[in-house]
């Protein structure tokens, strides 16, 4: 009798469970807390917070105009955007961020980080491929991508297939290469970045568990960097601050010189290179460097949708059945930020920030900060039902192999190896609610 109760209390909790249904930040229709914008047409990463004053707007709008600005070589154009290169990846910070999107490995948005094996920059190229330069200076290599198919199964029986990829650096313009590890980068989307720099550092140290002391096999770790600060932003969490990472993107993707890089991105051999005229000292002011953080700051996060549709709340259910939720945190509070209207949001960007060993299958080898070759970043998904509408692609994961949602899901390997058989295990009707409530966010 007393079995019976047992079984019976259990179906009662059971059903209590699942009538309870998924946990209510899944299904939050606001991520951005205040700071959502209801736009969700091709334009929706580019909007500003709601509320902003006219004097934020007004930053914004100038901000914006720098972050879409095509920067020239020294000489050659507007004062305001002198300098470009002598090497360099893009023109601007828009042609690697469309519409504030995604980048593609297709086009300019894609670079290929590059080291010696023990972590250092590679001698005569340094830390990134440069495939462009200004006149008379040698660009430092082509990058040929190419893909294998690599064909599976899920339990079901259907069939899918894994584009693997390839990179091959032709024509050097400064010598052998050596031995050397590389990382494919595509550039990230830029909203909801004042957010996650607002986020208390305590609550993204909360989440650690480097020896998997409760055993759920998630092993998450900051990127402690070399000063001490912790890393959030970068694909390997090895950026601390939205300044930071403007003023490295603009020296080593552009070239251009901030007060954080004064010194032209050459290397010691590359003559002409540093021979080459300077835009200013620096290129880009700091007074133009706060206008572009404020900028990427206060980008809104776009509305969730079809949050009422059955597919959806069930698909919620199964990213948490699955686990997906122990690495995609659902929810965090802001805190304290010089922009106001970024303090004291509930936001749900799905990311606990901190590096995760995702196995071989995604590895490059490169060490990044503290980040080891397997380690990545959990990336936010806010957004990520939009990619296609905004960025005019489904290009997913670090350097866009992943065609699609589901294939993105499959190349998770390491801690994620778990989450991933489930969803191979999962029926046909299972992956497509999953699906609907990722394309939902």
């Amino acid at each position: 009798m007393r079995r019976v109760l047992s079984v019976m209390l259990s179906i009662i909790a059971f059903a209590v469970a699942a009538c309870a249904g998924p946990d209510v930040h899944l299904l939050d229709p606001n991520p951005g807390g205040d700071a959502t914008t209801e736009l969700n047409n091709r334009a929706a990463f580019s909007q500003p917070i709601p509320g902003l004053s006219d004097e934020e707007r007004l930053t914004f709008e100038i901000g914006n105009a720098f972050f879409d600005a095509t920067w020239t070589p020294a000489g050659e154009g507007s004062a305001a955007t002198d300098g470009l290169g002598p090497l360099f990846a893009a023109a601007s910070c828009g042609a690697c961020h469309a519409r504030d999107g995604r980048g593609s490995p297709e086009g300019e948005g894609f670079v290929l980080r590059v080291g010696a094996t023990d972590g250092s920059p590679l001698d005569g190229y340094g830390s990134q491929i440069q495939r462009r330069g200004v006149t008379g200076v040698p660009p430092e290599a082509s990058v040929v991508v190419s893909y294998t198919e690599e064909p599976g199964a899920y339990l079901d029986g259907a069939a899918f297939s894994l584009r693997v990829p390839a990179y091959t650096l032709e024509a050097p313009g400064y010598g052998s290469f050596g031995s050397f590890t590389s990382s494919p980068r595509v550039a990230p989307a830029t909203f909801g970045v004042g957010l996650i720099e607002a986020i208390p550092e305590d609550s993204l140290l909360g989440g650690e568990d480097p020896d998997d002391a409760n055993g759920d096999g998630i092993s998450g770790r900051a990127n402690r960097l070399g000063d001490g600060a912790v890393g959030r932003f970068g694909l390997k969490a090895s950026v601390p601050t939205v300044e930071a990472q403007v003023a490295l993107a603009f020296h080593r993707d552009l070239g251009i010189t901030s007060p954080a890089f004064p010194n032209e991105n050459c290397t010691t051999i590359q003559t002409a290179c540093a021979a080459s005229p300077s835009g200013g000292e620096p290129e880009l002011t700091n007074e133009r460097l706060q206008l572009i953080v404020a900028y990427v700051s206060t980008l809104a996060v776009p509305k969730r949708r079809n949050l009422d549709e059955a597919p959806v709340v069930a698909g919620a259910s199964l990213f948490e059945s699955l686990q997906c939720d122990l690495c995609h945190t659902p929810s965090f509070r802001t805190g304290d930020h010089g922009i106001g209207l970024l303090t004291g949001q509930l936001i749900t960007p799905f990311s606990d920030f901190l590096l995760h060993d995702m196995g071989e299958g995604l590895a490059d080898g490169k060490l990044d900060g503290s980040a080891s070759g397997s380690e990545w970043r959990t990336a936010p998904l806010w957004g990520l039902g939009l990619v296609e509408e905004v960025s005019g692609h489904s290009f997913l994961l670090h350097d866009g192999r992943a065609r699609s949602i589901e294939e993105a899901i499959l190349w998770h390997g390491g801690e994620a190896t778990a989450s991933r058989d489930g969803f191979i295990a999962l029926s046909a009707e299972d992956r497509r609610r999953l699906v609907a409530f990722l394309e939902s966010l």
